[in-house]
């Protein structure tokens, strides 16, 4: 077990202390991947050689040291990859890290759901769950050239492959300025999916314009829904192309929260963030010649302008993108 899996119990809008959080990781190894907005993996091959202690006994350390140094508490789940450390994270309660082992992985695997292994999303599940392939041991027995026929030639041997244990996944360092978050709190705990939609426009809308004015594009989306039992849920979905169009973002957006198939859930609190942040005059916009987007492109371009003279708030959310 040399990966850690960490989310940090942040309150809502607190999300500025991440970047001290991942500090506080990168004391122990250098090899530290940012999971905004509240999370991070920690490959501690390295440290565990260092400070003689096994994993699990730097997980208490880490523990210990975010609620001394910044009152923040946390879950951690341990794997021998990131894919398994990302998982055990599901099972992790705080004050007690998840760890699977590495000659438990199979066993550990076998009885979760399809749709708890990363990269799965709702429509595979879907896919899979018709031919009965509803648990990830049923899908590691399952024949490599059925799974190819399902989902796809490289996603069906990938699929079998995590199923069956192989992670090829690995920790790589990075930082949380390649991205870019907007949080929507709600004053109360909101079951309405109209006010949902409405904050994730909102979102969205903010998202585009500050992309704009650094003149970059991103090229995925994150969604994370926080619950009035303080639990939450991520979702993360590549863009077709990079872009810094609110209503693209916003379609994107809307399609992570249809996804997660929400039924009269307490809602807390949405944040959208944007991934993978690259200059703006490197991205390709592949063309239309459809005149209602160059239509609102245009509107776009007039609504910038508007911000940059009288402030961010010049131009209401929802003007944008429907």
């Amino acid at each position: 077990m040399t990966i850690l899996c960490v989310r940090f119990q942040l309150p809502p809008m607190y999300e500025a202390a991440l970047p001290g959080l991942l500090g506080l990781l990168e004391e122990f190894t250098p090899v530290v991947q940012a999971l905004p907005p509240d999370g991070a993996l920690a490959d501690l091959r390295g440290a565990e050689r260092y400070f003689g202690r096994t994993a699990l006994e730097l997980a208490s350390v880490i523990r210990v040291r975010a609620l001394a140094l910044h009152g923040v508490d946390c879950v951690i789940g341990a794997g021998p990859g990131p894919m398994t450390a990302r998982m055990a994270l599901r099972e992790a309660r705080p004050g007690r890290t998840r760890a699977v082992a590495e000659d438990e992985v199979r066993e550990f695997l076998a009885g979760q759901p399809v749709v708890a292994l990363p990269g799965v999303g709702a429509r595979t599940a879907r896919t899979l769950c018709e031919y009965g392939l509803d648990t990830l041991g049923r899908v590691a027995a399952a024949p490599l050239s059925t799974l190819q026929r399902l989902v796809g030639a490289r996603a069906g041997r990938e699929l079998h492959e995590k199923a069956n244990g192989v992670d090829r996944g690995r920790v790589v360092p990075d930082a949380v300025s390649r991205s870019l978050a907007a949080e929507r709190p709600f004053t109360r705990d909101e079951l309405d999916p109209g006010r949902h939609r409405r904050a994730l426009l909102s979102a969205a809308e903010e998202l585009g314009a500050r992309l704009r004015a650094l003149d970059k594009v991103c090229r995925g989306l994150t969604l994370t829904v926080r619950y009035a039992d303080r639990s939450a849920t991520t979702r993360t979905r590549t863009l077709p192309e990079p872009t810094a169009h609110s209503p693209a973002l916003t379609r994107a957006a809307y399609g992570l929260y249809e996804a997660l198939g929400l039924q009269r859930a307490r809602v807390r609190a949405v944040v959208l963030r944007a991934e993978g942040l690259d200059p703006a005059e490197q991205a390709a916009h592949q063309l239309t010649f459809d005149p209602v987007d160059e239509k609102v492109r245009r509107i776009e371009e007039v609504a910038d302008r508007l911000r940059a003279k009288f402030g961010p708030h010049a131009v209401m959310p929802g003007t944008l993108a429907a």
